[in-house]
């Protein structure tokens, strides 16, 4: 039962306080036994992926929602619906448990009205949900504001993006090309047990057949792999620096491109890493630590270089742009939650003024790679056409057949060859 009432305090702080779910996972994970660790990740996640048909199913049992102190409480039924929607855990015990973690969270007056809901669930499931999934966005787990933006953009796949969003996602190893080659890092792995194939996109990608534990991965303290999505793999390979040149990673926490370039590319006469996010920035360093590689870490705002940068221009720059990681939704469901319609437009408005004072960090026939963890063109292929439009020595790099200044950029789909959604434009400054 504690770990039902851990789940419903979690899933409060990311919904009423707007918390990550990764800033308060872990806090709650320590008050579990190491047990049900598993469990609660399993409950917080799988709750926040389902919330919006969750709280229809509640909707449907309830002529008034539980406000204010006892909001909790409606945390707590959703936890409990979850269990009996989505897990294999017998229905008696999801009930037992989740009426149980009442007391815990001192509201033993509701401890009837949430059995009684639970209960009238189990015995009207099938009616209740058949009657909520006629709305696509109950149906498909995601806010209205963006199920209408996906609509809108993605006519044809917007349905495979929203259930590509709800899946788990896959693990992805970045190889070490430096230490080994990616043929004789799958050896290893299947020496210890664990199964993986070869990615499609990119040399250096590894597939695992399922996640496991960092530490049961041959050779990762010592730098001989690291954990990278397939997508954000490719962010070194287009950008390709040659030796002697001097490469900028702007927006580089937690440090895996950064990585990845020193890498593919040991001959580089330097990297410099930034990020405006101090705390974030430590885990740059701490991976470039682990891999024993060495890189030029700021803390700085990419909008404003010149007040951290004084000393010149960069061959090529990597601008992993701030953006909705509207891509990334099957690793952190909570984003759904925590991002607004309106965030949207000022994202934008940041990423601009970043493209434009990055620019000009740039050398004459240098290479900028603009990358985001989004699929909203606002973000991604309408802000490089815009800039294209408005930046007569920029020329864009054509990273397949159809991209051109009118439709650039590559835009990987979630799900797409197993990988998270990310895109990519190219762009050589004449």
């Amino acid at each position: 039962m504690k770990t039902r009432a851990q789940a419903a305090l979690v899933i409060q702080q990311v919904l009423d306080q707007g918390q990550s779910l990764s800033a308060v996972l872990p806090a709650a994970q320590e008050k579990v036994a190491p047990r049900d660790r598993a469990l609660l990740q399993e409950l917080c996640y799988g709750t926040l992926r389902w919330l919006p048909r969750l709280d229809a199913a509640v909707n449907e049992m309830m002529d008034k929602p539980l406000k204010n102190k006892s909001r909790i409480f409606h945390y707590l039924i959703l936890v409990g619906l979850y269990q009996l929607i989505y897990t294999r855990i017998p229905a008696h015990a999801a009930v037992a448990e989740t009426v149980n973690a009442v007391k815990l969270l001192k509201g033993t007056s509701l401890r009837g009205l949430i059995n009684g809901v639970l209960r009238n669930f189990q015995r009207s499931a099938e009616v209740i949900l058949l009657r909520i999934d006629r709305v696509p966005s109950i149906r498909l787990g995601h806010p209205e504001w963006l199920t209408k933006r996906l609509r809108q953009a993605y006519p044809e796949d917007w349905e495979f993006i929203m259930e590509a969003n709800n899946q788990r996602p896959p693990m992805w190893i970045r190889n070490n090309s430096q230490r080994q080659s990616r043929e004789q890092m799958l050896a290893r792995m299947a020496e210890v047990g664990i199964n993986a194939v070869a990615g499609e996109e990119g040399e250096d990608c590894i597939l695992l057949e399922r996640p496991c534990d960092v530490t049961k991965l041959p050779g990762f303290e010592s730098g001989d792999c690291s954990v990278q999505d397939g997508a954000a793999q490719q962010a070194a390979r287009l950008l390709d620096p040659q030796p002697g040149e001097w490469v900028l990673d702007a927006c580089a926490a937690p440090g895996g491109k950064t990585a990845h370039l020193l890498e593919r590319q040991p001959a580089l006469a330097g990297v410099v890493a930034v990020d405006a996010d101090e705390h974030r920035l430590k885990r740059v360093q701490e991976n470039l630590d682990r891999i024993g590689l060495k890189a030029e870490v700021i803390h700085g705002d990419a909008s404003t270089p010149e007040l951290w940068w004084p000393k010149g221009q960069f061959d090529r720059i990597l601008l992993d742009a701030p953006c909705s990681a509207t891509g990334v939704i099957r690793r952190h469901p909570d984003i759904k939650w925590l991002r607004r319609d309106q965030d949207i437009r000022e994202l934008a408005e940041l990423q601009r003024r970043i493209l434009i004072a990055l620019w000009s960090k740039l050398k004459s026939g240098g290479t900028l790679l603009y990358a985001t963890c989004s699929v909203l063109p606002e973000e991604n292929r309408e802000q490089i056409r815009a800039f294209l439009a408005a930046t007569p020595d920029a020329t864009l790099v054509p990273l397949h057949e159809q991209d051109t200044p009118a439709c650039p950029g590559r835009q990987f789909l979630p799900g797409e060859a197993e990988m998270d959604g990310f895109y990519y434009a190219k762009l050589l400054k004449r």
